[in-house]
């Protein structure tokens, strides 16, 4: 059982639990407080009864109505070790796809590492499909390629925003 609720500024002094993991983006408080500012409504965190904090979801909406690029982005979602495997960031996934839907937009994407296979299943039985690869996307002591993961919102009727993509792309080729 779990609540969603918005994600309050005090809450950055209470969510190490679930950035924990190696795969789990850490972010600075300017970071946070951006997207917090810019868009609260993607902003949420799943709170367990006792009022710890399960895990959270941050996202936006971006892109070009025009040429059909107006989508939800997932920037982060992460649900602390003790939570996993209960549909908390199904959840949280659904959420945001809800949003995106009142806010028009075509599709959801998000970027996870290639390695990261638990997460990679836990997508796509979500309905998300591998778009395209982005080589070296994520920089480090070891770069790693990263999966463009789509998934079509209503407005797509003709799903194009998630035919999938032959070639890898670098991330300076990334328009969105």
């Amino acid at each position: 059982m779990c609540t969603l609720r918005p994600f309050r500024c005090e809450d950055m002094f209470y969510f190490n639990n679930a950035n924990t993991d190696k795969l789990t983006e850490t972010y600075g408080p300017a970071f946070y407080l951006q997207y917090l500012s810019l868009w609260p409504e993607y902003f949420q965190v799943a709170e367990a009864p006792n009022g710890k904090i399960m895990g959270y979801i941050m996202g936006k909406a971006e892109g070009s109505v025009s040429q059909r690029l107006w989508h939800g982005h997932v920037t982060a979602v992460t649900v602390a070790p003790e939570y996993r495997r209960l549909g908390v960031a199904a959840k949280l996934m659904n959420y945001l796809e809800d949003i995106s839907e009142k806010k028009h937009c075509f599709f959801v994407d998000l970027f996870v590492r290639v390695s990261n296979n638990v997460a990679v299943t836990m997508y796509e039985k979500l309905g998300y499909i591998v778009y395209r690869r982005v080589l070296e996307y994520y920089s480090g002591t070891k770069s790693e390629d990263a999966y463009d993961m789509r998934k079509a919102l209503s407005r797509d009727v003709e799903r194009k925003s998630v035919i999938p993509l032959k070639e890898p792309i670098s991330p300076d080729e990334l328009e969105w």
